[in-house]
C-alpha cells in the first residue's frame, strides 16, 4: 500500500530517545577544563552541520563570535542560540572588506581560535587568522587543501600514492594532461567540493562533451580514474595527534550515483577499522596529514581501494565533511563529535568515550517520475516493521510537498539512518531501504 501520511522527522544529530543523555554525557566530559576561548566561527548557520558545530563551542566553554551575510534573524535558531555575538558583512566572499571589518569588530580583544567548516571559506579564515595573529592554518597551508592540483604535487613530493594528473585551463591543455593520463579519466574543478562538475570520461570524445558541460569552471584538473571502492578517512585532531577517527564506505562512488538518478546513494561508516584493507587507506591518511602540516581540527579525506588491494589518495579538506556524514559518525560511536570537535580545537583533548560500537548506513531518497510535487510513497511500513528498532533516523519529504534537485541538494528527497553492529546485517538493511522504498513524483 503506498504511505499517503508525511512521518514525523526525527533528531538529525542523535539517536533518538537517547538525544539528551548523550548531550548531556559529552557536555559534562568537556567542562573539565573551562578556559574561555574567544573563537571567531564563519558561516554559523549554513550548510545544515554548521549550527551544530556552533552549539559545540558553546557547550565546551568557547565564547563564539559569528561571521556571515546571512541577518541575524534568518540563521538557524540553533546557530542563534550559540552565538555570544554576531558581525553581519555585506559579502562573505570579499575578503578584503570581510577580513578588515573583523579586524575592526575584535580589535583589543584576544581571539584564541577562527574556524570554518565550510569549504568555500577556508582561505577566508586563513586570511581572518593571519590579519589577528592566530594560529591555524595559513594561506599558504591551506592552498593545498583547496587547490586539488597543488594538493597532490605536495603529496607526490612527499611519495604519497596518488592518480597522475594535471592542471588545464584550455582545452589544449586539458587534451595534453589527457595524454599523460591516459584513458579513463576524472575532469573536476580545481576548487571544487563533493562531484559537482565533475565527470569520467573513457575516450575523447566524452573529454570534449565533458569540456564543453564545464566552461563555465575557469580551471579544471584532470586526473587519471581509479577503479575500486572509495571510502572516506576522516579525522579530528590536535596539535598533530588524532583524537578521534572514521572511515566511510560509499555504495557507490559518489559519482556514480551522482550521474544515475535512479540510484539511493548510501554511505556506511564502518565499526571494524582493523581489517587489513581499512588498516591502508588509515595508514594513507595519516601520511597525506604529516605531509600537509595539518595540525588541528576536522579532516575529511576520500581514498580508494583498487581491485588489487592497493589503496590510493583521492582528494582530502581541511574541514568536516557535508552531507550528514558527522551525524553518521555520531551514530557509530554513540557520542556528539560537534562536542569532540570544539573540545579538540578549544581544550586540545576529547573527554568522551570513543569506542565504535555500531556500523552506521545512510541512504538518501530520489523521487521517480516527472512532478515537481511527491504525490506518494511505497514500502515505509514494511520497512519500519521488519527493521524499526535500527532506524535512529528518518526524514523524508512529506506528501504534497515539493521535490528537490538531487543535483543541487545530496540528501535528495530524504535521508534514512540505521546502525547494528554487524556489518552484513547494516548492508542488509541499507540496501531494502535503498531498493524497496519508493518516492513517486507523478
Amino acid at each position: 500500500m503506498p504511505d499517503t501520511a508525511p512521518q514525523p522527522a526525527r533528531a538529525a544529530c542523535r539517536p533518538p530517545g537517547r538525544a539528551s543523555t548523550v548531550l548531556e554525557r559529552a557536555e559534562d566530559a568537556a567542562r573539565g577544563d573551562r578556559t574561555m576561548h574567544n573563537v571567531i566561527m564563519i558561516s554559523p548557520g549554513f550548510p545544515a552541520e554548521m549550527p551544530h558545530f556552533a552549539r559545540g563551542l558553546k557547550s565546551v566553554g568557547a565564547s563564539v563570535l559569528g561571521v556571515g551575510d546571512t541577518p541575524l534573524a534568518a540563521l538557524d535558531p540553533l546557530a542563534r542560540a550559540s552565538l555570544d555575538a554576531y558581525l553581519q558583512v555585506q559579502n562573505l566572499w570579499d575578503e578584503v572588506a570581510t577580513v578588515n571589518a573583523v579586524r575592526e569588530r575584535v580589535r583589543g580583544q584576544q581571539i584564541d581560535r577562527v574556524e570554518c567548516l565550510w569549504e568555500p571559506g577556508m582561505v577566508l579564515a586563513a586570511r581572518i587568522r593571519e590579519a589577528l595573529g592566530v594560529k591555524g592554518l595559513n594561506v599558504e597551508q591551506t592552498i593545498p587543501f583547496r587547490d586539488k592540483v597543488r594538493m597532490k604535487e605536495v603529496l607526490e613530493q612527499a611519495g604519497v600514492r596518488i592518480p597522475r594528473f594535471g592542471r588545464a585551463r584550455t582545452v589544449a591543455e586539458a587534451r595534453s594532461v589527457a595524454a599523460h593520463t591516459g584513458f579513463p579519466l576524472i575532469v573536476k574543478p580545481v576548487d571544487g567540493a563533493g562531484s559537482a562538475d565533475t565527470y569520467t570520461c573513457r575516450t575523447a570524445l566524452e573529454l570534449d562533451e565533458a569540456l564543453a558541460r564545464t566552461k563555465h569552471v575557469p580551471e579544471m584538473t584532470i586526473e587519471e580514474f581509479i577503479e575500486g571502492e572509495e571510502f572516506t578517512f576522516d579525522t579530528v585532531c590536535s596539535e598533530g595527534e588524532i583524537l578521534f577517527e572514521n572511515v566511510g564506505w560509499y555504495r557507490p562512488k559518489p559519482l556514480v550515483a551522482r550521474l544515475n538518478d535512479w540510484i539511493s546513494p548510501q554511505c556506511i561508516c564502518l565499526r571494524d577499522l582493523d581489517t587489513p584493507d581499512i588498516q591502508k587507506g588509515r595508514a594513507l591518511g595519516r601520511e597525506v596529514l604529516r605531509a600537509l602540516g595539518f595540525q588541528s581540527g576536522f579532516s575529511h579525506m576520500e581514498w580508494f581501494l583498487t581491485p588489487k588491494g592497493e589503496a590510493v589518495f583521492g582528494e582530502i579538506g581541511a574541514r568536516a565533511p557535508g552531507a550528514r556524514l558527522v551525524h553518521m559518525m555520531n551514530y557509530a560511536y554513540d557520542i556528539d563529535i560537534f562536542v569532540g570537535w570544539a573540545e579538540a580545537v578549544c581544550h586540545g583533548r576529547i573527554s568522551q568515550e570513543r569506542s565504535r560500537k555500531y556500523n552506521s548506513a545512510m541512504i538518501f531518497k530520489r523521487a521517480s517520475g516527472p512532478g515537481k510535487i511527491i504525490t506518494r510513497r511505497e514500502g515505509l511500513e514494511s520497512l519500519l516493521g521488519r527493521y524499526g528498532e535500527f532506524v535512529c533516523n528518518l526524514e523524508l519529504v512529506g506528501i504534497g510537498e515539493p521535490r528537490r534537485d538531487s543535483k543541487q541538494v545530496l540528501v535528495g528527497d530524504g535521508w534514512i539512518a540505521c546502525r547494528h553492529p554487524d556489518l552484513a546485517t547494516t548492508v542488509e538493511m541499507a540496501d531494502a531501504f535503498g531498493s524497496e522504498l519508493r518516492f513517486y513524483a507523478d
